[in-house]
């Protein structure tokens, strides 16, 4: 259950050191400018497309995990109208492992409303930005300011860490009101007019590159940071406290049960529903209990004997809200040609060898990996 108890919020106005607001662009800029990150693929670029590429991926993902999908998306897709032109389910392979898949339906549905509606340019503002599929206030502030030189500020999970340490702002981020007072001191921070293009990009891949490397959640380099004399988390001990933890709840526990249905080295793979958890992927059909499951073994050729399966491994997979357990059951059929070619595409065998092709979750892809070693 949620804790009832209510965060102090502590509002920017006249609350916080006037030398510290006026120094902390400057500082920040410096600072990234000398000890930042330089050389990531998607930096030293003005490319609206890549920019905003990178920063869809980069969203609740680490940049590491995010290199190689960015490479080999834009090897596939190197214009944004190329990517708007693609079949969702060349989309949806390419993004497969990189989780959080609404990202990849709203990152394709951009790629069309930019290249039908914008004439293939991305809109210069981070509020114009911010109303195009899947961008968000934030992630528009950032692609404006990295393409475009414009003078707004950000403010994701990094950022929210380093305001809190160094401001001292109380309660959980998450919160609306908490999140309101970050962005007003976020946009009392943000350089001037006097600050170039290039000082602009610095200061807020400075807040990003301050957030992910001395700044981190666990052990904050607090003897690195430019911020130091004045954080007031390090100046009282609280790097630990600030922000405040997330309130804590009981996370909901699921099951299901999924048919691993096999015609030799071909296993069937289930188109998802374009929306809801793993929209738009292919998967395993899935059944709420043992007894579903058999009955759907059934209508695909499993004979009464085999229709309840083998018993594989069981796996739990860990969403954001909620945990999955999954418990695959194996049924081996001969697959019918005719119900495969008037299937409109809601179903496939797919040789386990090439299921690299089709977009897959990764509690699936786990599970058909371990099918070409021993079953059991």
């Amino acid at each position: 259950m949620y804790k009832t108890s209510s965060p102090k919020v502590q509002l920017p106005a006249g609350t916080y050191p006037a030398g510290l607001l006026a120094s902390f662009a400057p500082r920040l800029i410096a600072w990234q400018r000398e000890h930042g990150r330089h050389d990531l693929p998607w930096q030293n670029t003005r490319d609206p497309y890549r920019i905003w590429l990178s920063e869809i991926m980069l969203q609740q993902t680490q940049v590491s995990t995010v290199i190689p999908y960015y490479a080999r998306f834009l090897e596939r897709f190197p214009t944004v109208e190329a990517l708007a032109a693609a079949p969702s389910d060349d989309v949806m392979a390419l993004w497969a492992g990189l989780g959080y898949y609404t990202r990849a339906r709203n990152l394709h549905r951009c790629a069309q409303v930019v290249t039908d509606e914008h004439g293939g340019q991305f809109p210069s503002t981070g509020e114009a930005l911010a109303e195009l599929p899947g961008i968000g206030r934030s992630t528009g502030a950032a692609i404006a300011s990295f393409a475009f030189g414009a003078r707004e500020t950000i403010l994701d999970g990094n950022v929210k860490r380093v305001l809190a340490r160094v401001f001292g702002v109380e309660g959980f981020p998450g919160e609306k009101r908490v999140e309101n007072a970050m962005w007003t001191l976020a946009e009392s921070i943000v350089p001037g007019a006097a600050a170039s293009d290039a000082e602009v990009s610095a200061y807020t891949q400075g807040l990003m590159d301050l957030g992910a490397t001395l700044c981190g959640r666990g052990k904050p380099d607090c003897a690195r940071c430019p911020f130091a004399a004045d954080c007031v988390a390090n100046a009282t001990g609280r790097q630990r406290e600030l922000p405040a933890a997330r309130p804590k709840k009981v996370v909901p526990q699921r099951r299901t049960w999924m048919l691993v249905l096999m015609d030799g080295d071909a296993v069937m793979l289930e188109k998802r529903p374009p929306s809801g958890i793993w929209g738009g992927l292919w998967s395993l059909p899935e059944a709420a209990d043992e007894a579903a499951l058999a009955e759907r073994a059934q209508a695909y050729g499993a004979s009464d004997a085999a229709a309840k399966g083998i018993p594989l491994m069981p796996l739990t997979h860990t969403f954001t809200h909620f945990k999955l357990d999954i418990e695959p059951r194996l049924v081996e059929v001969m697959r019918d040609a005719a119900a495969l070619e008037a299937n409109d595409g809601a179903f496939a065998w797919v040789p386990l060898a090439q299921i690299d092709a089709y977009g897959v979750p990764a509690p699936v892809r786990k599970l058909l990996d371990g099918l070409r070693g021993p079953l059991l």
